[in-house]
């Protein structure tokens, strides 16, 4: 999965659960639907999301990393998931991938290399991450390429 100049990689947080329903579907949603960080990403960015456990609520241990891609061209966007639950979404290309576990790269990654606490800065529910870092989680997690969004 090539990484370009001027795209900016982002690391995202939820549980595998929800991770798998936006590949399905082809969106991604982040800090329970906010609409604030999604704004912060732009068409072509990358973007990885790591899953600390299966299901919401449910410390099982998964911490694995469940998806990469890359953001299209649509805005964000709000959808009804239920009555009083409107979360924002932004729509993404999801890469041919498999699921691994965060513990082999964590030495290797720039924000946790020698980082105990390398989970701490996630409790915001996405950081950016190097183009570096971006290509070696798609290389282990043998992803398909995705090609940059047209500008």
């Amino acid at each position: 999965m090539p990484t370009t100049n001027d795209a900016s990689y982002w690391l995202g947080v939820a549980c595998a659960a929800h991770v798998r329903r936006g590949r399905g579907e082809g969106f991604m949603q982040l800090c329970h639907g906010r609409a604030a960080p999604l704004r912060r990403i732009r068409p072509g960015d990358g973007i990885v999301y790591y899953s600390p456990t299966t299901q919401m609520g449910v410390p099982d241990g998964y911490r694995s990393l469940t998806a990469i891609g890359r953001v299209r061209e649509r805005d964000t966007y709000r959808v009804t998931m239920a009555p009083g639950f409107e979360p924002f979404r932004r729509d993404v290309e999801w890469a041919a991938s498999r699921e691994i576990a965060i513990a082999p790269l964590l030495p290797l990654l720039s924000f946790s290399a020698g980082n105990r606490n390398w989970g701490y800065q996630l409790r915001r529910g996405i950081v950016p991450m190097t183009a570096e870092d971006f290509e070696l989680i798609a290389g282990a997690m043998a992803a398909a390429a995705v090609e940059p969004a047209a500008a």
